[in-house]
């Protein structure tokens, strides 16, 4: 796998991260979505890229870090912000832990 094929792959599951309904006090959530490795292998993305980024032992705290990232921001932060914010968790985890 080249960099810039997981580059693709960064960018897909930057991707499944959204806006998810405003919480009861108001504050916007975030949802990550994870997708299978054959619906990112159907999207054109390296198959075992994606395999292996997915079964990583750090994807489910990288999910996790993604949903609560909320709850770090300040309560009066746009939500495109937050989102901003969320996404770039998945680029972060990535970068530092994944070696090609």
């Amino acid at each position: 796998m080249t960099a810039e094929q997981l580059r693709a792959i960064m960018a897909f599951l930057q991707g499944c991260v959204q806006l998810g309904a405003a919480d009861e006090t108001g504050r916007c959530t975030v949802t990550f979505t994870s997708p299978t490795p054959e619906a990112m292998a159907r999207a054109g993305l390296d198959a075992e890229g994606c395999r292996r980024v997915l079964a990583a032992e750090w994807f489910a705290e990288m999910v996790d870090e993604v949903v609560t990232t909320p709850d770090f921001c300040d309560p009066g932060e746009a939500e495109e912000t937050v989102l901003r914010y969320a996404r770039d968790v998945v680029a972060e985890y990535i970068r530092k832990r994944f070696v090609l």
